[in-house]
């Protein structure tokens, strides 16, 4: 496939080290150094020039192309580029967009500006801030197949009661598939002997009831927060509160300007929206913030928001959960005591990845930034495995691969060895990265 990507920023070039492997990619960037940096940092081919420009878009060879990324920092100029492209291409088009209310007026015709999919920054980090909270002690959560089944990475604590059981002890859940092993630069695919060692990242896919029963087993005083401090009123504030009010949650928001607090307070009826500096300690002792049970860190800047996450946790706060602007900070930020930092560039520049890679499946989730994918494919009368027992068709595949669960007319089905895949099977399945496709062209 040949792919133009328009902004060679943290989330363009992030896309296109993801596809480069895989495809014919193109980028284009006004900023020359930028053109410069990836030009040698990846095997791409890079132009500067400016991807409004109908005449650059066609030197990037946009009229061949299968698809085209709009990906610069600035949502009316990804819109512009989509509708220009569609002017003189078939090409698929995606616009990252900031604002959600580009992606409400999209949504209520899809195809409108000329954009065939479109993903909002700072919805996809409200998203992935809430999963986190509904499993505890979870860095990562998806779902497939309608709800039915969760995907969920947790990372192993020294004191936790599963830290040095074998996978066989630790599961003790009916609908729930021990996946693969994250252990630092090693992908494990457990078998019920494999140890699970503190430190060790564990990929489980099953039930989300049984998900969450592994989340407490993990660590038994946690459970779901009752008490969440949102700080910050940014758009990703304000989402992430949205989300939480749909799921049953009443948080507390705080927010230092009066005029956004007020609004706040209009549009989030089950929300305590407080006026006041989140930095200020006098307030926070005031309204016992120390005693929430996660606080989420949602202001403008990085440097508000560590400054934020790390005062919580001196006031008492039991887990903090941060936004980080600059990706590359994010390991930063868990290193000096943040329990998890979400990058709204990462995540959108993971889904858009992972929609490139979706159109051969339902659903994708990458894993670890890019090392590994969960995916959902639906089984139909040609598919290679229809008619066929796990355990015949996966000791053809390279290691690598595991079958996590399989739904059937809206009914969660646990693998085993002998469980055999019908046509209309919709299968969740764990792959490395490196053996992904060899598995698309099994299936």
């Amino acid at each position: 496939m040949r792919v133009v990507i328009v902004g060679a920023g943290e989330v363009g070039s992030s896309i296109a080290a993801s596809l480069a492997d895989g495809h014919d990619v193109v980028v284009i960037d006004s900023d020359a150094s930028l053109v410069d940096e990836l030009t040698y940092d990846q095997d791409v081919l890079a132009i500067h020039g400016d991807g409004t420009d109908l005449d650059v878009l066609r030197e990037a060879g946009i009229g061949e192309s299968d698809m085209l990324i709009a990906s610069t920092d600035v949502d009316e100029t990804n819109i512009v580029i989509c509708g220009t492209a569609a002017v003189c291409c078939d090409a698929f088009t995606i616009a990252r967009v900031k604002q959600p209310k580009f992606l409400e007026t999209w949504e209520q015709s899809q195809g409108a500006f000329g954009v065939d999919f479109m993903v909002c920054t700072d919805l996809l980090a409200a998203q992935a801030i809430v999963g986190v909270i509904g499993l505890p002690t979870a860095r990562d959560v998806d779902t497939f197949a309608d709800g039915l089944v969760q995907m969920a990475e947790f990372e192993i604590p020294a004191d936790s009661p599963v830290a040095n059981q074998t996978v066989s002890e630790a599961d003790r859940f009916d609908s729930l598939t021990f996946a693969a092993i994250i252990r630092e630069d090693e992908i494990v695919i457990p078998g019920g002997e494999t140890t699970i060692e503190p430190g060790d990242e564990v990929v489980v896919i099953g039930s989300p009831d049984d998900a969450r029963e592994f989340s407490a087993a993990i660590s038994p005083e946690e459970s779901r927060p009752k008490d969440v401090v949102i700080v910050g009123g940014s758009e990703v504030g304000f989402q992430v509160a949205q989300l939480l009010e749909q799921r049953g949650f009443k948080p507390r928001l705080v927010e230092r300007d009066p005029e956004r607090a007020r609004w706040l307070a209009e549009q989030l009826p089950g929300t305590t929206v407080l006026e006041s500096d989140a930095t200020d300690q006098a307030f926070l002792k005031r309204e016992r913030i120390g005693e929430a049970d996660v606080l989420l860190a949602t202001l403008e800047n990085d440097q508000q928001n560590l400054l934020a996450t790390l005062l919580a946790k001196r006031l008492g706060v039991d887990r903090t959960v941060s936004v980080v602007d600059t990706g590359a900070f994010a390991d930063l930020f868990e290193a000096v005591g943040v329990d998890v930092a979400v990058s709204p560039r990462e995540a959108t520049a993971e889904e858009i990845t992972r929609f490139t890679r979706a159109r051969r499946a339902e659903n994708v989730s990458l894993i670890d930034g890019d090392r590994a994918e969960v995916m959902e494919v639906e089984i139909d009368a040609d598919s290679s495995i229809a008619g066929r027992s796990i355990g015949e068709f996966v000791s053809e595949l390279p290691r690598g691969v595991v079958v996590g669960a399989i739904t059937r007319g809206g009914e969660l089905i646990t693998p085993r060895g002998d469980t055999v895949v019908r046509e209309g099977d919709h299968v969740v399945l764990f792959a490395d990265t490196a053996v992904v496709d060899a598995l698309t062209a099994a299936l």
